[in-house]
C-alpha cells in the first residue's frame, strides 16, 4: 500500500469537489483564497511550465449568479491590459458546466498587510499614484471598478502594485439594479444610497480619497468635517494642498469631485512635483513657498554670486 502526502490528499479533494478543474494542461495545487463567488488556487499550466491562478466559480449549478458574474469578471479583465491590473490568461468550463478563469499569480502581500512597510509620505503617495493610474486606465475604458479598499489592491515581491477584485466592476452607465455594492467606509453616498444610476467614476474617485485618507493617517474617514479636523490639526497634520486633494474626493455629490481617477493623479502628480494643484486655492505665502521651491537652485546661484561680488568689493578696499 503506498500512502498520500497530506498534501496529495488536500489535492485530490479539491480536485474532487471541482471535477475537471486539473486537466491535460493544468494541475491544481493548493487552494489560496476564497471569496464571495469564488475559490482561487494555486496551479500549474503545463504546457507554459508556470504557475498561474484559477479563479472557479462557487456557483451550485451552471448559470447561477456567481457563475455569470465570474464570467463578467473575466470580460472585463480581458479588457484591461495594464501593468497594474492582473492579466488574465485563459477560461472556460468545468465537467459540470461551471465557469473558471486561469490569471497571473501574483506573489505578494495586500496594502493592508503592507501598510507599516511604507515610508512616509512619499512612500505612501509613490503607492497611491500607481494605483490611481490603474484606476484611471479603467475609466478610459469605460469600466468603474466599485468596489476599491486597502484589501483589493496587492503589492508583489517584486514592486508591483495590481488592483484586484473585479468582480462587481460595471461599465459606466450600464444597466444596473439598486442593490448596494461595496464596502462601508469607501462607498461613494449614491453607492450607500443604492443609487446605480448615479455610480460612475466619481464613486471610484470616493474610495480612492478613502483609500488615500487611509494611507495617510492608518484610519477610515468618517464624515468631511471629521475628515477635514483630522488631517489638519495634531501633530502630523498633513500639507493643506494635499487636505484639498483628499475632501475634494470625498465631495458628497458626485459632480464636486474629480471626474475620474485620471484627474485625480494628475493633481497627486502635480502635488508631488510642488506644482499648483486644482483641488487647492494657494494664499499668498504658500505662493511665495511653492516659487521659491521651484526656484530654489536659481536663487542659490544668484546669491552666492551677489555674496562673492560683495566678499570681492570689500577686499579691494
Amino acid at each position: 500500500m503506498t500512502w498520500l502526502s497530506n498534501d496529495a490528499v488536500e489535492r485530490l479533494r479539491h480536485v474532487a469537489a471541482w471535477p475537471g478543474l486539473s486537466t491535460d494542461r493544468y494541475e491544481v495545487l493548493r487552494p489560496i483564497g476564497r471569496g464571495g463567488m469564488g475559490v482561487v488556487y494555486a496551479a500549474r499550466d503545463r504546457m507554459l511550465d508556470r504557475e498561474v491562478a484559477i479563479k472557479v466559480s462557487t456557483a451550485p449549478a451552471p448559470g447561477a449568479p456567481s457563475d455569470e458574474q465570474l464570467r463578467h469578471e473575466a470580460q472585463v479583465l480581458a479588457k484591461l491590459e495594464h501593468p497594474g491590473i492582473v492579466p488574465i490568461h485563459d477560461t472556460g468550463l468545468l465537467d459540470d458546466g461551471r465557469v473558471f478563469y486561469v490569471m497571473k499569480l501574483v506573489r505578494g502581500r495586500t496594502l493592508t498587510e503592507h501598510f507599516a512597510d511604507l515610508q512616509g509620505e512619499a512612500g505612501r503617495l509613490g503607492v497611491f499614484e500607481r494605483i490611481a493610474d490603474a484606476v484611471s486606465f479603467a475609466h478610459a475604458q469605460g469600466v468603474v471598478h466599485r468596489d476599491l479598499k486597502p484589501s483589493n489592491v496587492m503589492l508583489g515581491s517584486f514592486g508591483e502594485v495590481l488592483v484586484v477584485d473585479w468582480g462587481v466592476a460595471r461599465r459606466a452607465g450600464a444597466a444596473t439594479t439598486g442593490a448596494r455594492v461595496g464596502t462601508p467606509g469607501f462607498m461613494a453616498p449614491e453607492q450607500m444610497r443604492g443609487e446605480a444610476a448615479r455610480v460612475g467614476p466619481a464613486a471610484d474617485v470616493f474610495a480612492l480619497g478613502a483609500l488615500l485618507f487611509w494611507l495617510l493617517t492608518g484610519d477610515m474617514p468618517g464624515s468631511l468635517d471629521d475628515a477635514r479636523r483630522r488631517l489638519t490639526e495634531g501633530r502630523g497634520r498633513t500639507p493643506p494642498r494635499l487636505v484639498s486633494i483628499v475632501l475634494k474626493c470625498l465631495a458628497t455629490e458626485p459632480e464636486d469631485r474629480y471626474p475620474d481617477a485620471g484627474a485625480l493623479a494628475a493633481d497627486v502628480a502635480r502635488y508631488r512635483a510642488g506644482a499648483r494643484v486644482t483641488a487647492h486655492r494657494d494664499t499668498a505665502l504658500e505662493r511665495a513657498g511653492r516659487w521659491l521651491t521651484t526656484y530654489r537652485t536659481f536663487i542659490l546661484l544668484v546669491a552666492t554670486y551677489l555674496v562673492m561680488r560683495v566678499a570681492f568689493a570689500w577686499f579691494r578696499q
